[in-house]
């Protein structure tokens, strides 16, 4: 088949860049025809929170990726769809995450869908924004009017798409696990390169930070005098996407500074690696989430994982199996990483992390696009 995903790639960066190339790899590698068409302006700089929106590294010599899309000029829009359409695609995937894009996104879906054979479906990871905006409604269903179908992976993302009334078919299956930020390697190599000493044990919050994220509550719990009493420090390694002041002041307020590692930049894929294996324990503290990309890399590293029970995180982290799934609490949380810390749990979750890999394997997804393309 000849296939189009829409969406971010390099030299765009992030967990959804990444996620799109190894998708169209799953399909190269499944004998099929793919080009990733990305944005050339994804969001406008002032709308941006971060420091910049491209990657340093290499583009990947194995996947065919155009930089295209405006996302903000209609003719734009046009000129991308006549270029999807000439191209005949059996199917076309958008990804879907902000309705800031909808207009560009569900306009382009529009000119395909009426167009030719080739089919609209979107793969989303949010239909209902984190920070919810009183136009987000209106946006989206604009968007959805362009779909033929929709790929979820979470649940409470399917049930949000419910919502919207959709007449069009919806499939579940789980994010895969994320393998293409390189091999394990040692714990002592992982510290070495991170510049870490090893008289301490690790815990890792990894991504970007948003308030919706949680680690005012991580860095509460890691106040606990429980916590303190054990040589153990928490990593911070994401780039702030918003006010940094309010976090840096409760770290002073909770005298936190000997306990936090601090490394409060975008992490290039070649260290991604080195964060994970140095740490004992990846921790996601989210007050409301749909999934994550960060448990399919902790996954791939075979990390236990805290996770709180909102949206999907519970689905990825079946509780007691390959780590936590607690309410987004204080107490919960604290009582989590106390239980870790004091009974090792480190190599008891390590069948169920082995065992739960089988779930979140790139071919379950791409079979799941392949069914659902056959019943559009």
């Amino acid at each position: 088949m000849k296939i189009c995903i829409l969406g971010p790639a390099h030299p765009l960066r992030g967990g959804i860049a990444s996620f799109n190339e190894r998708l169209a790899l799953q399909f190269q590698n499944e004998g099929h025809q793919v080009d990733i068409f990305t944005f050339s302006l994804q969001y406008p700089n002032l709308l941006f929170p971060g420091k910049t929106q491209f990657s340093d590294a290499q583009a990947p010599d194995n996947i065919h990726i155009e930089v295209l899309v405006n996302s903000i000029n209609p003719l734009n829009w046009i000129k991308t769809a006549r270029k999807i359409n000439r191209n005949n695609y059996d199917f076309l995937i958008v990804r879907y995450w902000t309705p800031f894009l909808a207009p560009c996104l569900g306009t382009i879906a529009k000119l395909v869908k009426n167009k030719n054979k080739t089919k609209v479906i979107c793969l989303v990871d949010n239909i209902i924004p984190h920070e919810k905006h009183f136009f987000d409604s209106i946006l989206t269903r604009y968007f959805i009017q362009g779909v033929d179908g929709f790929v979820t992976m979470s649940q409470s993302v399917f049930d949000d798409v419910l919502s919207f009334d959709v007449k069009a078919p919806i499939s579940l299956t789980p994010h895969p696990m994320f393998d293409n930020f390189g091999d394990k390697i040692s714990r002592e190599e992982a510290l070495q390169t991170l510049g870490l000493s090893s008289e301490y044990r690790y815990f890792l919050y990894f991504g970007l930070i948003r308030s919706y994220k949680g680690l005012d509550l991580l860095f509460e719990s890691f106040a606990h005098d429980e916590i303190k009493k054990h040589p153990v420090k928490l990593i911070v390694a994401g780039e702030f996407y918003e006010d940094s002041t309010p976090y840096f002041n409760q770290i002073e307020k909770l005298n936190l500074s000997d306990q936090i590692v601090l490394k409060t930049q975008f992490i290039p894929n070649d260290l991604v690696s080195a964060y994970f294996c140095a740490a004992d324990l990846v921790i996601l503290p989210y007050k409301n989430a749909t999934q994550s990309g960060v448990t399919q890399i902790a996954y791939h590293f075979s990390k236990p994982m805290l996770v709180t029970n909102v949206g999907g995180l519970p689905e990825i982290v079946p509780h007691g199996i390959c780590g936590y799934a607690v309410n987004p609490k204080v107490d919960d949380i604290t009582n989590a990483i106390i239980d870790f810390i004091e009974n090792d749990k480190k190599t008891f979750f390590n069948e169920g992390l082995e065992r739960e890999k089988e779930r979140f394997q790139w071919d379950k997804m791409s079979e799941t696009f392949y069914k659902l393309f056959e019943n559009l």
